[in-house]
């Protein structure tokens, strides 16, 4: 569905991606993973069409997105940012993700027709906040919050939904609601999942495929269990740590070694 192709950018003058190459499938559960610094984010706003490649093409379905109109790639794509302004604080939950319906409305419609109450209805259903409808963004937990975020992103009906560290921030039991989501959606809807993580763990547990960015370029790329492996965490990451399959998914797990006990390997 979607490609990069020897993509370079950055800002400025300064390269942040340097030829990046990678393909996204339909139905894929992608996790991109890297340091603080590696270029995740800027990997996100290349492939969203917010900042443009200085060299190499991104391409949906063949198509270059240069050559795709925002609102019809607004069909086709979601995004949910890290971080949501704060102008929309004071919008009642249901009206936010009315927001998502923008794409659909007509040249000079201003209030939603019946189908998109019905999507609005089916996403809240799906992300659980049909209670919430009526309560303002600013009153909601973070949990809350981000399903919300993330049922505006499902209410333009896109075939690829983008997440920027969607469980920052939140508690261990959220991050697993919030991951279980969108797993269910990616399973039972097909819908092709890019996910942009800072958790080596969640990102093994809940991804199919990962990539992992050192310096601006991909490192490596693969099933979970061939990346997260301990020599190439400490090459990228430059820290010690231990990895160990996971009891219950079989899934690579990974434990920080303490600065106290850190030897050289092989000792």
């Amino acid at each position: 569905m979607l490609e990069l192709e020897k993509v370079t950018t950055g800002y400025n003058t300064k390269a942040i991606l340097n030829d990046i190459s990678f393909t996204l499938k339909k139905g894929d559960f992608l996790g991109i993973i890297g340091p603080n610094g590696s270029g995740k984010t800027t990997l996100l706003r290349v492939i969203s069409k917010i900042l443009k490649p200085w060299e190499g093409k991104v391409t949906l379905e063949g198509k270059e997105l240069d050559e795709i109109g925002h609102r019809e790639l607004a069909k086709r794509m979601a995004v949910v940012p890290q971080r949501m302004q704060e102008l929309f604080f004071s919008y009642s939950v249901k009206d936010f993700i009315l927001l998502g319906r923008t794409p659909y409305l007509g040249r000079f419609q201003l209030l939603e027709n019946e189908e998109d109450l019905r999507v609005v209805r089916e996403v809240m259903e799906e992300t659980d906040t049909l209670g919430l409808e009526e309560r303002n963004l600013e009153d909601l937990s973070g949990g809350e919050r981000q399903r919300t975020i993330i049922a505006q992103a499902l209410a333009q009906e896109p075939e690829i939904l983008f997440l920027d560290e969607p469980t920052a921030h939140l508690d261990i039991n959220h991050q697993v609601e919030i991951l279980n989501l969108i797993k269910s959606l990616n399973q039972r809807k097909n819908l092709t999942v890019l996910m942009i993580s800072h958790d080596l763990n969640l990102a093994a547990e809940y991804c199919e495929k990962l990539i992992l960015l050192k310096e601006g370029r991909v490192f490596q790329e693969g099933l979970p269990q061939d990346i997260l492996t301990y020599k190439n965490i400490e090459e990228v990451y430059k820290t010690l740590v231990v990895v160990e399959e996971s009891p219950v998914s079989s899934r690579p797990h990974v434990f920080l070694v303490p600065s106290k006990t850190k030897e050289k390997r092989g000792k």
